[in-house]
């Protein structure tokens, strides 16, 4: 770990963002350029002081979700990310397996999103970053550990995860599952996480394992889908997908027709957020 060079390119990243670079009100007039390292820490989930000692030369090693986390919080680009890691003394995550880094440019579009649930998705169908109406919706998924942060495990393992979609639907959505995974398998390769998945969810599920023969490849998402919500019942809702150039994060955006009874739902889970509605996201 070379804490200077992490203390240094922490300090002046830190120093080039602007608050409404990173969705944060700019406010009064700042003595110093760039954001606080109280936003910073912020951002990150981490307490100010431990952010602080970081930049001051003298913080412990951080861990690599640690490490993901700030370079999440200050937008870097893939080869920051991969500098910082190294600087921290970790080797790099695998750049097609995501490792819980955002795009930036996909961060500051969800950054800009706030009436509508939009969140990022790694090519393992893993959720790396919610806007609060997709929390409000989904729940927090920021919990999940292991291969349960795979959506594509979930499906198969977890009940309670088909509990969004209509019976008629599930189907349908376990063929998607399945085609995505092989995507992201042809891609990978056998010995990557898309790998690991795979043979996990061929011993655990049978469902799975029939699909996974008949060798269906694809990338998709429904333009159209029915979600059910506890409280606010089924809504329907548009959905729209934009990819990074590499094609490893997706931000999926889940929109309604003004004016309908959807937009109305949309709305009122807006105003109440996750007081009473989202449940709690399991951990695995």
């Amino acid at each position: 770990m070379d804490r200077a060079a992490l203390a240094d390119f922490l300090r002046r990243h830190r120093e080039a963002l602007h608050p409404e670079d990173v969705g944060l009100p700019s406010g009064a007039r700042r003595r110093a350029p760039g954001l606080r390292r109280e936003e910073v820490a912020q951002l990150a989930a981490m307490s100010t002081d431990y952010y602080t000692r970081l930049e001051q030369r003298r913080g412990p090693q951080p861990s690599g979700q640690m490490l993901s986390s700030l370079a999440r919080a200050l937008r870097l680009t893939a080869d920051e990310r991969d500098y910082l890691y190294r600087v921290a003394g970790h080797n790099t995550p695998d750049r097609l397996s995501g490792g819980g880094h955002v795009a930036p440019a996909l961060q500051r579009v969800l950054d800009r999103l706030d009436d509508s649930p939009a969140l990022v998705l790694s090519t393992l169908g893993e959720t790396l970053a919610q806007n609060r109406m997709a929390v409000a919706l989904f729940g927090d998924r920021s919990g999940y550990t292991g291969l349960a942060r795979s959506e594509f495990y979930r499906w198969f393992t977890d009940p309670g995860a088909r509990a969004q979609y209509p019976e008629e639907d599930r189907a349908r959505q376990s063929r998607a599952q399945v085609a995505s995974l092989r995507d992201a398998y042809g891609v990978m390769g056998p010995r990557s996480r898309a790998g690991e998945l795979v043979r996990a969810l061929l011993a655990e599920s049978p469902e799975f394992a029939t699909l996974w023969e008949k060798h269906e490849v694809a990338r998709r998402f429904e333009d159209h889908k029915t979600l059910l919500h506890p409280e606010l019942g089924a809504i329907e809702l548009d959905c729209q997908a934009l990819f990074t150039e590499d094609q490893s994060q997706c931000l999926l955006v889940l929109t309604a027709p003004p004016r309908t009874e959807a937009a109305e739902k949309l709305a009122l889970l807006s105003v109440l957020g996750t007081q009473s509605f989202a449940p709690a996201a399991p951990r695995e």
